[in-house]
């Protein structure tokens, strides 16, 4: 018989899994444990754009505009610059983004831990995916599912992002085990099935997140993201 666990396993097969997982589990990437540049990079990401030529770009002019000036020290600051402010559209450029960014930061402002960083994974361990519209940051207009667990993951929590990656995954894995509960139908049932397989294998959240994304994208493009993201692989792996 067939088991989550086999299957799962030749996918996993040559990924530098924990490597992977390890970077977002200790906050090992281009970011650091910065808060801003971690809140930018997830607001960043709600138009879609990809990590390179988009999201790094947005987050770097964002660092030196504002973090490097000093001019944003904390969440509070941030909340407080306008949307229309000329370095913040030069920064991120869609309204979408900037309106996230500047909502999300006056949410974690507002919490009562000690810093900010506190705050963040404070928030990204206890919030509810499957209850995100109900949650301070999901309800957050251009904040959806798959922002809301991006900014999770970014902050060290061990969860599962609903992207195409994870989905062509899931769906992979329903054909080789059609009696299980795999559905990639929702954003929440992509992540529902995620977390099953977790369940159902050794294999954390996080670390099925990763393998998804080593398979279904391309050597090229990894070793891109690798690069641009700071990640160091252990040797013998490499992304080609």
């Amino acid at each position: 018989m067939t088991t989550p666990q086999a299957v799962l396993d030749r996918y996993a097969d040559g990924t530098p899994v924990r490597a992977l997982a390890d970077a977002y589990r200790s906050l090992d990437r281009w970011t650091g444990s910065d808060p801003l540049l971690l809140v930018a990079e997830a607001a960043a990401s709600t138009t879609g754009q990809r990590f390179v030529g988009g999201i790094v770009p947005s987050v770097e002019r964002f660092r030196d505009a504002f973090v490097e000036t000093d001019r944003v020290t904390r969440f509070a600051d941030l909340a407080a610059i306008d949307l229309a402010d000329d370095d913040l559209v030069a920064a991120f450029g869609a309204q979408r983004k900037r309106h996230v960014l500047l909502e999300t930061a006056s949410v974690l402002a507002d919490r009562p831990e000690d810093d900010d960083l506190a705050a963040l994974q404070a928030w990204a361990a206890t919030a509810d995916h499957y209850r995100y519209e109900a949650d301070p940051i999901g309800s957050i207009s251009g904040v959806g599912p798959a922002t809301f667990q991006y900014l999770r993951q970014l902050a060290g929590v061990d969860t599962v992002r609903p992207d195409p990656e994870l989905r062509h995954l899931v769906d992979a894995l329903a054909d080789d085990l059609p009696s299980a509960p795999l559905s990639t139908a929702t954003a929440l049932h992509t992540i529902a099935a995620g977390e099953w397989l977790a369940y159902r294998t050794h294999y954390s959240p996080l670390e099925i997140d990763r393998i998804a994304w080593w398979t279904f994208t391309e050597p090229d493009d990894r070793e891109a993201v690798l690069e641009a993201s700071g990640v160091a692989l252990p040797s013998p792996y490499s992304s080609n």
